[in-house]
């Protein structure tokens, strides 16, 4: 029995893993435009130094409270983390299809994608896009209000202690201080427009 060659990686994990490094160089970029050490950045962040260089060398994605952490500590953006989340396009009123950054939240292939032409805006909007099986189990709380609307896929919303299942062609809106989990709850990828109006530009 002869071994078998690994089967090449799929577009789905070629993106991702490029997705991982754009965020590590941005993630590196930021801090030394700081003057910072990995080591002060842990330290202001309340995170190990080892996790930072996972992330700095596309080796891990972090999960929403490690943006956060980091944003916080770097007085960023949590869109400045992507390669091209600052730039503007000819007009302030636009983002182009080509344009929009993207964030990869954790390991199971949910991610952010950045659609308002500005990422300091008080509405921002964005889609997000949920393999089979995946949530957004760590969220960001504030003053504000979100929104969505399910454009693809059978979604699990559980906002506080009550729990509905959305179908294509379903929107709802809440407190953005009430706790919530968005969850691909179909077999297949369910894709979100995601609305917030806040209060927080770092949001």
């Amino acid at each position: 029995m002869t071994d078998q060659p690994p089967l090449p990686p799929s577009a789905e994990d070629t993106e991702a893993a490029n997705r991982s490094r754009m965020m590590g160089s941005r993630l590196r970029t930021l801090r030394n435009e700081r003057g910072m050490t990995i080591a002060e950045l842990a330290a202001r962040a309340g995170l190990s130094s080892g996790l930072i260089s996972q992330i700095e060398r596309g080796n891990s994605n972090p999960s929403v409270n490690t943006l956060e952490k980091l944003r916080e500590a770097l007085g960023a953006n949590i869109w400045e983390f992507t390669e091209r989340g600052a730039e503007v396009g000819a007009s302030p009123f636009v983002r182009r299809a080509s344009d929009r950054p993207k964030i990869a939240i954790g390991s199971n292939g949910y991610t952010k994608e950045l659609l308002s032409p500005r990422p300091s805006n008080e509405m921002r909007f964005m889609i997000l896009t949920l393999p089979k099986g995946a949530s957004n189990p760590s969220v960001l709380l504030g003053p504000g209000d979100k929104g969505g609307y399910v454009m693809e896929g059978r979604v699990r919303l559980t906002i506080g202690e009550e729990t509905i299942i959305l179908h294509p062609g379903d929107s709802f809106q809440f407190p953005s201080t009430l706790s919530h989990v968005v969850e691909n709850d179909g077999d297949e990828t369910a894709r979100v427009l995601w609305i917030i109006s806040i209060r927080d530009a770092h949001m």
